[in-house]
Formats: structure tokens, C-alpha cells, sequence
């Protein structure tokens, strides 16, 4: 585990392969530096996740969708039920079960981009635990040839070092795609912060308004008493004080004014163009959901009727945004957990489980299954399934009774 912070030394191999464009990567990235977009991942996550409900609620609803669907683990020649990994995957800590551990995975790559899964344990043996480790504490460190060396984790002021030997790493690293950088991907939230920034100006607005009674402010109008043409300095500071203890915020809301001779009120309110801003936030409240892929239906934003009805969004939220990234950290996973293990799994979703895309399955389970010029090892791999074993194909059956009879 991270927090033990146990050395351990890099390797000191000389590399035996490395892309000509290497150093040059290196030298423009520079060596153990933290990668911040424009707005770093804290200042995103507090402002875009914590103190925004659009942003909040489309990352919980991608990631609580994603931990929720079912795995599959398959080899070339078979589908396990019971398996160390799955067991592993089943109870990855003991603070954690499944749905946990990559619900957290998820949220970090929607909120940064990049998402960090620990391996506890040797080398060459199932993992004992997995850790998901927060991605604004884990620095990417480069070689001289542009590749990670190691990755550091810093945790209030002390820093433990994972080194990437030979290329193996108990750090499992999935980003999306950057066009912009090597190291580190890009999140969602970093594409929807000008949208997050004016929901939430426009929720500011809003309630400031509430605060003064819906109505921007009015105007003291002073007329002038015996001949004077404007106000002392006195009698502007006591009046400024008054105004600002009597008759501002929510508190004072629709107290009666009193005013001495010589001033006269004049209320002012809001135009119907300047109450246009309830549309800017549910224009702003789109852009966010478009940005993480979440049809604004599912989120209950008003003025946006693209889909028919819910269950056609909720198709589309599946296979377009769920499925896609679901396939990409499985994937990556199983391919991270058969390089330390030595065993050649497959990791990933089973899509006949997913209720939303039930109708979807059936008809291509149907179309397969009909379809007569096709052997059943060509169905199976249409469907995504192993091959049977040899002695329980239809084929190797009629062998063995040809071989019989001859």
C-alpha cells in the first residue's frame, strides 16, 4: 500500500527499445512536473463537482451506471466463474467491494482525466488488494526517452515513489485521450468549465436576487432643502449607513422606508430582457451534461426534447458515454492484471445484463442464432463468447463417430 512508503530501487537496465521522438517528448514535458490545465483538478472538482448539481449529478450518474455493470473474465478458451482475480475484483481492500472501487475509478477519470489503480503485492502473483489512488496527488515522472519511469504520490509533504522496471509498474495508468499532452489526459470537467462557470454565476445571480426582494435596487432622489444642491458628507454617510443596516438583504425584505425631507425613492425593477439569464443557466446546464455525455433529460433540464422519450436517452446514455469507457478501464485493467499474473485474461462488461440494453441484445442474439451458415465456434465468437471445448463441439462429435464406424 501507498502509505507504507517503502523504497525500492529503479532499474538499472539499459533500454532496449525506445521511440525516436523520446527525448524530445522529455525535454518539452519536463521531468517531474505536475501536469495543471488551465484550472488544476482541485479548483475543477470543488467548483465543477462540489458547488455545481449539474456537474455533480452527471458524474455520479456516469459513474454509479459504470460500477453497476456487470464483469466477465474469459480466456481464449474459456469463461470463469470463479477465478483469484475475479475474487480479488469481487473484494479488491477491505474498506472496499466492487462497486466502490470503480465507482471512485470512474469519477476520477471524468473529474481529471487520469485514474491510478494500485496493486498490492509481488510481482508475478495475483494482487492482494487494489487501491484506486487520488489523481491530483500522483506525478508522472519521464525518462530520458519520454516513457514513465516512475510515478510519485505525495501525501502531506512525504512522497512514496512506484518505479516502473522493465516497463512492469504495480501502477495501473488509464487517461483519455490529450491532444495536447503525452502524460495526462483530458477530463470532461476541464471542457465544460466555462459552462460550470456561468451556472454558476447565473445560481449567484439568482439568489442574490432573492435576497433583495427580486428587484435590483432603487434610486434616493435628493431635491434639495433651502437652496442646497446636494447633500453634506454627514448627512451621506448616515444615510449610506442606514440604507445598508435597514433595508438590504433577505432580512429587511419589504420593510417600509422612512425617509426625511428633501429625499424621494424611486423604485426600479426588471425588464423582460434582463430576466434572460434563467435561460443562459439552463443553456449553461446543457453544455455541462453535453460535455459528459449525459442527455439533459436524464438530468431534468428544461428545453431539451431531442429524445422521443426516457427510455430512448436512457439507450443512448448507455451505449454512447457508459459502454465506450467501461470497455476502455476493463480493457486496461485486464490487460495490466495478465501482464503481472502471466496469465492471458479478458476482462470485460457483460452487455446481456444490461437491462437498458436488453432489446438490443435480444434481437442480436435472435439474428445469430438464426442465421444457418454460420458454425456454432462463428456464433459464439459473434456474441463474444469462448469457444466450446473440443470434446463438447458438434463437429469433434461426428468425428469420433466417423472414426468409430471406420
Amino acid at each position: 500500500m501507498v502509505f507504507d512508503f517503502l523504497k525500492r530501487g529503479a532499474s538499472n537496465m539499459p533500454e532496449t527499445k525506445a521511440s525516436a521522438t523520446g527525448p524530445v517528448v522529455a525535454s518539452v514535458s519536463g521531468v517531474g512536473r505536475v501536469a495543471w490545465s488551465p484550472r488544476d483538478t482541485v479548483t475543477l472538482t470543488r467548483v465543477g463537482f462540489i458547488g455545481n448539481p449539474v456537474g455533480f449529478r452527471s458524474v455520479k450518474l456516469i459513474a454509479e451506471a459504470a460500477a453497476a455493470l456487470p464483469l466477465v473474465m474469459q480466456d481464449a478458451e474459456a469463461r470463469y466463474d470463479q477465478h483469484p482475480l475475479l475474487s480479488v475484483i469481487s473484494r479488491p481492500n477491505p474498506a472496499q467491494g466492487r462497486a466502490e472501487l470503480f465507482e471512485a475509478l470512474y469519477a476520477q477519470i471524468l473529474l481529471s482525466g487520469n485514474a491510478y489503480l494500485e496493486a498490492v503485492g509481488d510481482w508475478g502473483a495475483v494482487p492482494q488488494e487494489l487501491h484506486v489512488l487520488r489523481s491530483d496527488r500522483m506525478n508522472l515522472v519521464p525518462g530520458a526517452d519520454g516513457w514513465p519511469i516512475a510515478y510519485e504520490y505525495a501525501v502531506g509533504g512525504r512522497k512514496h515513489r512506484f518505479d516502473v522496471i522493465d516497463g512492469h509498474s504495480s501502477i495501473c495508468h488509464i487517461k483519455t485521450f490529450h491532444p495536447a499532452d503525452d502524460h495526462y489526459g483530458l477530463s470532461p470537467i476541464q471542457a465544460a468549465a466555462t459552462a460550470i462557470d456561468v451556472h454558476n454565476s447565473a445560481s449567484r445571480w439568482s439568489k442574490s436576487l432573492l435576497d433583495n426582494a427580486a428587484r435590483p435596487s432603487g434610486a434616493i432622489v435628493y431635491k434639495g432643502v433651502d437652496g442646497q444642491a446636494s447633500m453634506g458628507a454627514d448627512q451621506y454617510d448616515r444615510l449610506l449607513s442606514e440604507m445598508e443596516s435597514h433595508h438590504q438583504g433577505a432580512r429587511n425584505a419589504g420593510r417600509p422606508m422612512l425617509l426625511e425631507g428633501g429625499l424621494d425613492w424611486k423604485p426600479m425593477g426588471f425588464s423582460p430582457s434582463d430576466m434572460e439569464f434563467q435561460k443562459t443557466k439552463e443553456a449553461a446546464g446543457r453544455e455541462i451534461a453535453l460535455a459528459f455525455g449525459v442527455p439533459p433529460m436524464l438530468l431534468g433540464i428544461p428545453g431539451d426534447m431531442t429524445y422521443s422519450n426516457y427510455q430512448e436517452a436512457n439507450r443512448a446514455f448507455y451505449r454512447l458515454t457508459v459502454l465506450p469507457m467501461v470497455s476502455k478501464v476493463t480493457a486496461a485493467i485486464g490487460h495490466w492484471l495478465s501482464e503481472r499474473t502471466g496469465e492471458a485474461i479478458e476482462l470485460k462488461p457483460d452487455l446481456d445484463q444490461v437491462s437498458a440494453l436488453s432489446s438490443e441484445r435480444d434481437a442480436q442474439w435472435n439474428r445469430v442464432a438464426s442465421a444457418d451458415f454460420l458454425t456454432p465456434e462463428e456464433k459464439r465468437a459473434m456474441l463474444g463468447l469462448p469457444p466450446l471445448a473440443a470434446e463438447s463441439s458438434p463437429k469433434a462429435e461426428d468425428q469420433t463417430q466417423e472414426d468409430e464406424g471406420n
